[in-house]
């Protein structure tokens, strides 16, 4: 889907953070595979630590702590917010909806209107969409986006290839109309057709969780997980993002009739820093201007990931001016998308750690 929205912008980003942190050395023996073998995947793929969320911990804990804050702090009143707009994996029920929990937990007006998405790491890009469109009808309203996820709870502890990379915790942006009528150039792609390559096989009404899914073992490639929990084919994610990634973007640069170079800041989803690393080659951008050090700090946290990297890396740059940057999601469904917009200028940025 190509399409360009004018007038809106990012106006604020708070991302919300466990406290605990799991440490890669530490977790080094968990797997099958000898230690020193799995060390050298630090340096390569940029591992060092993540954030780890509470058992009893829902994606509804972030958002609502999250948008408390907010509320508290003075970035949004009640009465302004127009929609809440939560894009997760992990749904706290089949029913109800994230959105209207955190809307009746926090009190809104019934005037709001409440959307989940279930959309991974190409969340970010999906919900600016979605919160663009929203705002072409709420006036003066605004729309509270809440990315989040709580994917270790469906990781194997065993599984070399995911636990070590995933991150739980959330970001919270407020999306509003604005005077400015830059274009915003937008343009997200799927292929369901390689659907199985991040997949977590039981747990919906296909293949309801039983002691049969539950079974740990060994799958052929050295890694013990179960049904229940989250399966990525790496070798085939890493092609996806190398062949459609780049592309993507160049064709999103030739429509908007831009120039990359002019480009301050590319806000990529945040797998880990190999694959980054390959892509920044593969793209000939300039590497200072892709931050890929997410996974080193607190994991890869799926579709939150571009707004906490924003948060962790250039707050400070980001609360003095907008800048032209390509913001660019890809992974689950398979799915991919990318923007370019001046992103910045916010009213707040911060980071909010929790004993979630």
């Amino acid at each position: 889907m190509e399409t360009v929205f004018r007038g809106k912008r990012v106006a604020s980003i708070l991302g919300v953070l466990p406290e605990k942190e799991g440490l890669f050395d530490e977790e080094a023996g968990n797997y099958t595979f000898p230690v020193s073998q799995t060390m050298r995947l630090k340096r390569v793929m940029g591992f060092d630590r993540h954030r780890i969320s509470k058992e009893t911990t829902a994606v509804s804990d972030f958002a609502i702590r999250g948008l408390n804050h907010m509320l508290a702090e003075g970035w949004i009143r009640k009465e302004e917010i127009g929609a809440v707009i939560v894009v997760t994996m992990c749904p706290d029920h089949f029913v109800p909806h994230i959105s209207n929990i955190v809307q009746g937990e926090c009190d809104l007006p019934h005037e709001v209107v409440c959307l989940d998405i279930a959309q991974g790491c190409t969340g970010y890009i999906v919900g600016l969409m979605q919160a663009f469109m929203m705002l072409e009808h709420l006036g003066d309203k605004k729309v509270v986006l809440i990315n989040g996820d709580v994917l270790l709870h469906r990781i194997s502890k065993q599984d070399r290839n995911e636990y070590p990379v995933i991150g739980d915790g959330a970001a919270l942006s407020i999306v509003e109309n604005t005077e400015d009528e830059e274009p915003i150039w937008m343009d997200l792609k799927m292929d369901g057709s390689r659907r199985e390559c991040l997949m977590i096989p039981a747990g919906g009404f296909r293949m309801p969780c039983t002691p049969e899914t539950g079974e740990m073992k060994d799958w052929g490639d050295g890694n013990i997980r179960s049904l229940d929990q989250m399966y990525m084919d790496g070798t085939e994610v890493m092609n996806f993002v190398m062949r459609e990634i780049p592309p993507l973007v160049d064709g999103l640069y030739a429509r908007a009739g831009k120039d990359p170079a002019e480009t301050a800041w590319y806000l990529f989803h945040q797998p880990n820093r190999f694959i980054l690393d390959k892509l920044a080659g593969r793209m000939k951008v300039d590497k200072k201007k892709m931050p890929m050090d997410l996974v080193a700090q607190i994991g890869n946290p799926s579709g939150a990931s571009i707004p906490l990297v924003t948060a962790l890396d250039l707050r400070e740059t980001f609360l003095e001016k907008a800048y032209p940057c390509c913001l660019c999601g890809f992974g689950t469904g398979l799915s991919f998308g990318a923007v370019l917009m001046n992103f910045g200028g916010f009213d707040h940025c911060e980071i909010l750690e929790t004993d979630l």
